[in-house]
């Protein structure tokens, strides 16, 4: 047993993270050939209709997709 937190095991298959990753400014985290980086903030809704929620949810729904982590149609 090793004390090293961060790892790959042997064949390359699989790295075990148990410390912090951090990706630099000059680093890139890919998934399926697609970058993810921050997106902006996504100010708390005070909607008080349907209409004004769909359109906050709809506004969440398309940064998490220009970010990377929701795929697009």
């Amino acid at each position: 047993m090793s004390n090293v937190k961060n790892y790959t095991e042997q064949g390359g298959e699989r790295t075990i993270i148990e410390g912090t990753l951090e990706v630099t400014s000059d680093g890139k985290l890919i998934f399926e050939g697609t970058e993810f980086y921050p997106t902006e903030v996504q100010t708390a809704s005070v909607a008080t209709t349907i209409e004004e929620l769909k359109d906050d949810f709809n506004a969440l729904l398309q940064k998490l997709k220009q970010a990377g982590i929701m795929l697009s149609e």
